[in-house]
């Protein structure tokens, strides 16, 4: 039988690391349980040129969550969800890249906030 001193020092010994390791997976998981959400409309030649298409493959490569779709004034609106620093390299292929016979005059981006819980699963294309 192991000494009562002996066993406390073994179990806290072996309590710290754990300890250490919980805290760090408590902020981990804090740190990952902060979203942003951001909705966009884009405006210029961004329908019939396959523009939802390849916005919801890029942002299925990039990580990201929400959806796409036409609005009868020509634009493409929609949301986006994810970490941080995705959503904010999908905003800039909405401004920027696009599909690539589209033709993009301006994005706009509205309702930019951190959210602490993802409201879609996947990224979607809307009718």
């Amino acid at each position: 039988m192991c000494p009562l001193p002996l066993l406390a020092a073994a179990v806290a010994a072996s309590r710290t690391p754990l300890r250490l390791l919980c805290r760090g997976l408590a902020a981990a998981m804090s740190a990952a349980g902060r979203f942003k959400s951001v909705d966009y409309e884009v405006f210029g030649r961004v329908q019939g040129v396959c523009f939802r298409m390849y916005t919801e493959g890029e942002a299925k490569k990039i990580g990201v969550v929400g959806w796409v779709k036409n609005t009868s004034k020509g634009t493409v609106t929609g949301q986006l969800q994810g970490p941080e620093e995705k959503v904010n390299s999908m905003m800039s292929w909405l401004s920027k890249v696009g599909s690539p016979s589209s033709r993009i005059d301006r994005t706009n981006f509205s309702n930019e906030k951190t959210i602490s819980k993802l409201e879609y699963s996947n990224f979607s294309i809307r009718y």
